[in-house]
């Protein structure tokens, strides 16, 4: 596939399914801050009024659920009449998570891995923007980001948490060319005007802006339709419900790439459907600032049981400029693929408490790629000379 029209979405902070990933990664923080070798699998489920924690974790330390829940409800935002910090309901079910078989010790925690499982995990990176992103990912990610920032700042106070985009990129012999369509929907709140009254503002404060410094121009009778569709004001879990995992191609590449469909939040680091994800994509930032390739398609296999990879595959699309085979076999060499390294490379048990308790929290939204609001681990380029230099 070389040349088509590709569709990424983007979601603001309150849309239930984000709302969903950000309670269950405030719960994996936590934990992790107060007990870097725990075991945690935190899902969550919203809907009208009612907030459903599913939690299994290993671990000695104790955080309050309910009041995890509440804070980050209050911070999105939500003041809706049937969902907000005071009135909603929180139910909970807490169970022990079992041992483990045997593997490979952490060389950072004295407590084992949990439940090591097959998976097979993919990472992308590309030269279409400056986070190393497809740019209709990224366009996506920024108008929904800019949506949040004029709610919070009172630039456009009437727009609700929730809020839904997409951007409709061409693409010609695998590189964009224009913007061929724009979506924008935002909720409003019960005491704003109706979504008519909003469209010329949204346009202007956050369409033009974005677009204004694009990396390409809008097409000739490029469509932007703002709040196309009668919403009576209604937004969150009034509207829709939430899960969480539910955004997988949100979180990683927009659709523009594979993605293993597992969720990434709610999950401490042993769980190698998150951390290998976060491998894979480093993997493949690597290669590409490395120059040996315009973009790149990383494919991790593991099996259960065993913390090394049983296969590691590349794709550059015909833009290697050296034998992938080779670029292949001196990844392998430069980079340590087993579980407990990566853990341990990125000292992804130790984020949360480095951060102040909000790491994994701060990935939920907007991408857990290309974040150039953050210092991630899995983001640095800092082995792509080494890599250029052994092939």
């Amino acid at each position: 596939m070389r040349n088509f029209v590709l569709t990424s979405s983007s979601v603001t902070d309150g849309h239930p399914d984000k709302l969903c990933d950000r309670i269950s990664d405030a719960i994996v923080d936590a934990l992790l801050t107060l007990d870097p070798c725990c075991r945690v699998q935190a899902e969550c489920a919203i809907a009208t009024g009612i907030v459903f924690l599913a939690l299994h974790s290993r671990t000695s330390a104790r955080v309050d659920l309910p009041s995890i829940v509440r804070q980050i409800v209050s911070e999105t935002g939500y003041a809706d009449a049937e969902f907000n910090e005071q009135n909603l309901t929180v139910l909970t079910s807490e169970a022990q998570l079992p041992m483990s078989a045997p593997t490979a010790p952490s060389r950072t925690c004295s407590r084992l891995p949990a439940d090591p499982v097959s998976a097979t995990l993919f990472g992308y990176a590309c030269r279409h923007s400056t986070e190393m992103l497809p740019l209709s990912c990224v366009l996506a990610h920024r108008l929904a980001s800019r949506m949040t920032d004029v709610r919070r700042s009172g630039e456009l106070p009437n727009l609700h948490p929730d809020g839904h985009v997409q951007v409709a990129l061409r693409y010609h012999d695998r590189q964009p060319q224009c913007i061929e369509g724009i979506t924008i929907f935002s909720a409003l709140d019960a005491d704003g005007p109706q979504s008519r009254d909003v469209s010329e503002e949204i346009q202007k404060l956050i369409v033009d802006p974005v677009v204004r410094n694009s990396e390409v121009a809008m097409a000739k009778g490029c469509m932007i339709s703002i709040n196309p569709v009668d919403t009576v004001n209604i937004g969150g879990p009034t509207r829709h419900a939430g899960l969480t995992g539910r955004k997988t191609d949100i979180d990683t590449y927009g659709g523009y790439s594979r993605h293993s469909g597992a969720a990434l939040s709610g999950k401490d680091p042993s769980r190698i459907d998150r951390t290998g994800a976060y491998a894979a994509r480093y993997a493949a930032k690597t290669i590409v600032a490395s120059g040996l390739a315009d973009e790149c398609e990383v494919q991790i296999s593991y099996t259960m049981g065993r913390p090394e990879p049983i296969s590691l595959e590349i794709d550059t699309f015909g833009s290697a400029k050296l034998p992938e085979a080779n670029i292949r076999r001196v990844l392998s060499e430069t980079l340590d693929f087993n579980v407990n390294a990566i853990i341990d490379t990125f000292k992804l048990e130790e984020q949360p408490k480095i951060c102040g308790g909000r790491f994994f929290t701060n990935l939920a939204v907007f991408g857990h790629f290309g974040r150039d609001d953050l210092r991630l681990p899995w983001e640095q380029t800092d082995k792509a000379a080494l890599l250029a230099r052994n092939v």
